[in-house]
């Protein structure tokens, strides 16, 4: 009976050790769009304009999709769920802290989307279209 106390007690430790790891995973896992911009820097766009905002959201856009891409391919594997929080959880936080302050400057700076095909406007001042005089002579006659 003294021995089964022992294998008792390890198995009870085994049991809230693993219990402790489960509710440790569980929690990276449930992380909030709230914690993202804290991995961001919010003055980062402060001086971009409109052009710049529109490539970097593009860009930024890429990014949370493919480390959203690489996390779903890795929790497939064994053990996978952990990997994909070890290797890509903080670039994929990071990524929609950035995008989510692209984004907000997007919306003071008032930008709209502009189509891929769209030819710039000059920005410099331009030349006056002169049209000839109509000939006076021709409506006297």
């Amino acid at each position: 009976m003294s021995a089964s106390l022992p294998n008792r007690l390890r198995a009870c430790v085994a049991l809230a050790a693993l219990l402790a790891a489960g509710l440790a995973l569980s929690g990276c896992a449930g992380m909030s769009d709230t914690v993202s911009p804290a991995f961001a820097d919010p003055g980062k766009y402060e001086l971009y304009d409109c052009k710049q905002l529109q490539t970097e959201r593009t860009s930024l856009a890429k990014r949370t999709a493919e480390l959203q891409r690489l996390m779903d391919k890795a929790e497939t594997g064994a053990g996978g769920t952990v990997v994909a929080e070890l290797a890509y959880r903080n670039d994929y936080v990071a990524a929609r802290g950035q995008s989510h302050f692209a984004e907000e400057a997007w919306q003071r700076s008032k930008c709209r989307e502009t189509p891929p095909d769209a030819t710039p406007t000059p920005s410099g001042p331009q030349r006056p279209v002169i049209k000839p005089a109509p000939n006076r002579n021709s409506a006297v006659r």
